[in-house]
This record gives structure tokens, sequence and C-alpha cells, in this order.
């Protein structure tokens, strides 16, 4: 362990160094970025709602090959867990869930010795979770990027749930970019920290390298919570940075599917030759070529203090040294 970080209590439950956990930004955070992060002495893991059992091991294998420090896997309940019990079979350590609290598949994982996050966008749903034998809690705000659960600013929503005295480590989600930020949170009572956004900006991520740089070049005022990108997750709302899709479709009155300008365009391909369509929840990836810009591009209102494209160690080494620069190291753990 590092030091005095070993007694934070989320370090302590998920036997992690530093209390900063990479979120799981869906196809872009593969075991690559996973691995490093965990590595590095954060908390590493990928989505894999959408990940074929095949590929599920090869991933997880592929982590294990390079450390044995803990990592996660997430599944979005908005769709069935598939593949929940390969997972638990291979000894994942850690499984969070977002969009539902499922209480049997918590019980389940604990079964296996998993460690259990369940992220929640109210108050109402962090009690709900405690009771479900949550480990630990994910709350997270309005100003998260990607698919966003919330609809209460971080700053309201964190103050609700520290009124409750859940018992429970509470990690804050939601457009934080900077060890400040961090350093804010945690002294005043998070245990952890998630960010998303700015391990996109990772060498090790899986983002296109365009999109990468429209990270570099953007202002926290260039996202915008939209369900225009809600091709594959129908109604689902999403922070993203804006573009001429977002843009044209705004402007001509936010029109249903089946209405939308352009939208029959295949505005991109994938490294496999599969046909991206305007209006996609698909993200930007290392092979894709086409209108990268015009792409569903997450991004957390964070984005515009994201300076540099970095390793994931560098990040992590770097936002953790800057808040314990900002107060005392034993406020923040």
């Amino acid at each position: 362990m590092r030091g005095i970080s070993a007694v934070n209590r989320l370090c302590k439950i998920l036997n992690i160094e530093i209390p900063i956990v990479q979120a799981p930004v869906g196809s872009i955070a593969g075991s690559e970025l996973a691995s490093a992060v965990s590595i590095a002495g954060g908390l590493g893991g990928m989505g894999v709602t959408w990940t074929n059992s095949d590929d599920l091991r090869t991933k997880i294998a592929s982590i294990r090959s390079k450390t044995d420090y803990p990592f996660y896997v997430n599944y979005a309940l908005a769709f069935p867990p598939v593949t929940l019990d390969v997972a638990l079979e291979l000894g994942c350590p850690i499984v969070t869930f977002s969009w539902g609290i499922p209480e049997k598949l918590i019980k389940r994982c604990h079964l296996y010795y998993a460690k259990v996050g369940i992220q929640v966008g109210n108050s109402t749903g962090a009690l709900i979770a405690k009771d479900a034998g949550a480990d630990f809690i994910i709350v997270q705000g309005m100003e998260a990027g990607g698919h966003v659960q919330s609809t209460t600013p971080i700053e309201i929503l964190l103050h609700q749930i520290f009124q409750l005295e859940l018992g429970l480590p509470i990690v804050v989600a939601g457009g934080i970019s900077t060890g400040k930020e961090i350093a804010n949170w945690i002294s005043r009572g998070a245990d952890g920290v998630m960010l998303g956004t700015r391990f996109v900006a990772a060498n090790e991520s899986l983002a296109h390298e365009e999109y990468k740089q429209l990270l570099l070049t953007s202002v926290d005022s260039d996202t915008a919570l939209t369900h225009c990108f809600d091709g594959g997750w129908p109604h689902a709302m999403h922070r993203v940075l804006r573009n001429a899709t977002l843009n044209t479709w705004e402007a001509k009155g936010c029109a249903p599917p089946g209405c939308r300008p352009g939208e029959g365009d295949v505005i991109a391909i994938s490294a496999t030759n599969e046909p991206i369509f305007r209006y996609e929840d698909t993200a930007p990836r290392t092979g894709m070529s086409g209108e990268i810009e015009a792409m569903c591009c997450y991004a957390g209102s964070g984005v515009g203090k994201i300076e540099a494209i970095l390793s994931a160690s560098d990040i992590l080494h770097d936002l953790w040294d800057d808040a314990c620069k900002l107060r005392n190291p034993s406020d923040l753990v």
C-alpha cells in the first residue's frame, strides 16, 4: 500500500491503494486501460454488458496476465447481464451495476466473494442499494459523461446522500477532472471518486485518436445532456460533445426516431467493416474511419480541464499527487 491511503475505507474494502476509480466507459475501456489503472494503484474496470462470453474470457485473461491487482466489470441493467456468471466463475473480484438494483444478483456475487458497487442517481436509490446488500455506492451526478442515470447536479445529490449516513463507502462521479476536485469531494466526506472522460484521454484507452483530440480542444460548455444519440439504447439520456449531428437535430426541432435529419446516413465504418449510422450510441474507437466528429463523442462537463493525453499511470498519480498537495493528506483518506 502507498502509505496512508491504505486507511481509506474504500481502499480497504476493495484492496486498492488510491481511491480513484476509472469509469467503465463502455467499449472504450478495454483490458489495457483497466489493467493499467489497477497496476497504478487505482481501480480499473470494463463495461461488459454487450461483451459475449468468449470475449469476456479473453479480456479477463488479458488483465490477469498483467496483474493480480483488483479490477471490476460493469453491467448496465437496462440490458440482461448475460455473462455475469462467466465473470464470477473467472474470479472477477468486483462487480458494479448501473440502471438497476438487483438484490438477487448482489447475493449471487457475494456467493463468489465478489464485492458489489451500485450506481445511483438519487437518495432513495442509495437507501434501496444499501438494503439490497451493496458494498459501496457510486453516486452519479448529471454532469457525468456517457449514459447518465441522474437528473440531479452532483453538489445537491451528494449532500442529500451524506445526510442519510449510510455507513457505506461513497464514490462520487460526474464532471471530475482535476486533483483539486478530488480533494474537494474527499475532504467533504466522499471515500473516492470515479473519472471517465479523463481516462478516455489516456494512451491505453480504445478511443479514436481524433476523439481524444476533440476532448483536448473542448471547453466545459461544449457538452450537452441529450437523448440525440439513442440508437442502440432508446430514450437513454447521455452527455456528449456538441457536434454537427446534434446541432442539426436540435435546429430542426429535435425530431423523434424515424424523422431525424440524415437518420439513414452511414457516417463511419468500424474496424470490422460494419456501418455506423448517424444517431447511434457507438463511441469512436481505434480502427474506425469516417466522420468521427459527427459520432457520439461522450464527455463529462469537466472536459475543458483535460490538457494532455497521458498514460493511465501518469493520469492517476498526477491527480492524486495534486489532490494531496491541496490539503493535509490525512484529510483525504
